[in-house]
């Protein structure tokens, strides 16, 4: 058999807010891992649970995306590196994958004074998809949106991540928003996403603070534990502390936050999550939480956390798991919310569990489907047999929390 027929299919990773810190380190990240520099921690799809799932590999994904910024990935590279987000060295030595996937990035929009109506960009959008799939002879793509939050969509108005979510779908390709920005959650696309027969995923990617509230949560309900109150405090820089420096940004984001609580928990407590915007951090964050608690006899107690990481370094190997399943499932014939992703998100699509443990248990078994060549319906209908806004334009960013 010759290289050429025995080489694995090609599967296109288009992602919005291309030239953003959690996209350069994806493209990086990929890079170095595929080249053997660096162990591929961090990635929940190469555990062992998925080796005989068929996901595309690391090695056979290619890269592009949208962005309104115009820094090239190399640079971005540098100034990750420089931060301490990218480890010393490694742009230089992932230099022509950088520079590969940077040829692969169009133009984003809406930007300032855009003349451009929605219909003209969704196809705009959805034709530079057509053409990365077309040029580089992928077996398929899936679009991602990494970039930064944007305020929850008022009115009948589609927001930015809206309008690359219907191009995604137009385009033929899943689409998986990261973020928790509109995206396929907009009415006037129920319709679209309903009837284009392709999977879809999100949405806010689970990475920091709520994946230790999502733990968390379930021990103090399994303990009978009575929380009285949950309060958290996020200081991050960088392209996410600007964004959700936005009142109405920050709003959107900590919808997610409490959601976990109140699923988890059977109760919403006092308290709120307060978000600040601290510049000299850069990709860096720290998330507090203050939970008070009430044990047997009415005792009062205190637990307090302190989550300190880097936001794309967090989020990055999660967005190549996405791609990966969700490339998977597009193979395989899936459609509709993949709610088995729920793992991955504050807000997940469909009717999942909040639980991380539920959450991690369902997603093997979706790792096991897909081994077996079944589809999400048939394992549904076996668990249910008895017995058995416009003027925000996307900028570089991406989202963890």
């Amino acid at each position: 058999m010759s290289a050429s027929l025995s080489r694995p299919p090609r599967v296109g990773v288009w992602l919005i807010g291309a030239r953003g810190s959690v996209a350069t380190t994806v493209v990086a990240g990929c890079a170095a891992v595929t080249a053997g520099l660096h162990p591929p921690t961090g990635l929940v799809t190469e555990k062992p649970a998925f080796a005989d799932s068929g996901l595309p590999t690391l090695s056979s994904l290619v890269f592009g995306g949208h962005d309104t910024s115009d820094c090239p990935l190399p640079k971005r590279a540098e100034q990750l590196a420089a931060g301490g987000v990218l480890p010393a060295g490694l742009p230089a030595a992932v230099d022509a994958e950088l520079e590969a996937a940077d040829r692969e990035i169009r133009p984003g929009g809406p930007v300032s004074g855009d003349s451009r109506g929605d219909e003209q960009l969704i196809s705009e959008f959805a034709a530079d998809i057509r053409d990365f799939v077309r040029r580089s002879g992928l077996a398929r793509a899936v679009v991602v949106n990494v970039a930064s939050t944007e305020p929850a969509a008022t009115g009948p108005a589609l927001p930015p991540s809206s309008l690359y979510a219907a191009a995604a779908l137009r385009a033929g390709c899943p689409y998986v928003n990261f973020t928790p920005s509109t995206g396929l959650h907009h009415p006037a696309l129920a319709r679209l996403a309903e009837s284009s027969g392709l999977p879809y995923a999100g949405r806010d990617g689970k990475t920091g603070q709520t994946l230790l509230r999502s733990a968390l949560g379930p021990m103090f309900a399994q303990r009978a534990l009575a929380v009285r109150a949950w309060s958290g405090t996020n200081l991050l820089g960088g392209g996410d502390g600007a964004a959700l420096a936005d009142p109405a940004a920050a709003e959107a984001k900590n919808a997610g936050k409490e959601r976990v609580l109140a699923d988890t928990l059977g109760t919403t407590p006092e308290g709120r999550v307060h978000i600040d915007d601290v510049p000299v951090l850069g990709d860096w964050k720290t998330a507090w939480d203050h939970v008070a608690f009430d044990g047997f006899l009415g005792t009062r107690m205190i637990l307090q956390t302190i989550w300190q990481g880097c936001d794309s370094a967090l989020a990055a190997p999660l967005v190549l798991d996405l791609a990966r399943l969700t490339a998977r499932a597009h193979e395989a014939a899936l459609s509709g919310p993949l709610t088995e992703l729920a793992f991955f998100f504050k807000d997940p699509v469909g009717n999942a569990p909040s639980a991380l443990a539920e959450q991690h248990a369902e997603l093997e078994r979706f790792a096991r489907r897909l081994s077996d060549g079944r589809g999400a319906d048939d394992e549904r209908g076996e668990q249910e047999t008895p017995g058995a806004p416009r003027d925000h334009a996307t900028r570089s960013g991406g989202e963890a929390g």
